[in-house]
């Protein structure tokens, strides 16, 4: 399996939006400048993704983008499979295979395994979870000391 430019791209531009949000809209210009990708390219990124009900966008002149849910509700997995499609690593062609036979073997022992542990990890890593370990790389954390 091999993410496309197109899922790469959402991924970088979704944590960006959760960054800089802070509530309000952020403008798509705006998040094409800081991630160095073609606004034209990001807008049909952002199509899909709000189709896909992960942001909503706001019309007029201050107008823009925003996350449609808290970014703990939003996973890695639901940003690519909204820009990818299901992440698999084969095609189901679809037809019943014979339960003795190879195909049906590797199927069932390395393709569907290899697909359970992507979808598992993808799924288990939120928007707010990279926007922490952001914010920790940038070393915008600070430190609580409790008395």
């Amino acid at each position: 399996m091999k993410i496309s430019t197109k899922g790469r791209y959402g991924l970088r531009s979704m944590l960006d939006l959760a960054v800089y949000s802070t509530g309000d809209q952020v403008a798509l210009n705006a998040i094409a400048e800081r991630q160095n990708i073609s606004p034209n390219y990001l807008e049909q990124v952002f199509s899909l993704l709000r189709k896909a009900g992960l942001v909503k966008s706001v019309k007029g002149a201050q107008g823009g983008y925003v996350l449609a849910d808290h970014p703990s509700k939003i996973s890695v997995g639901n940003i690519l499979r909204a820009l990818e499609g299901e992440l698999t690593i084969t095609t189901d062609s679809g037809e019943e295979l014979d339960s003795k036979g190879v195909e049906y073997c590797l199927r069932t022992r390395v393709w569907d395994e290899i697909n359970a542990a992507i979808n598992s990890v993808v799924d288990a890593i939120t928007l707010e979870d990279l926007v922490l370990e952001y914010e920790k790389m940038q070393g915008n954390l600070s430190l609580m000391f409790f008395i």
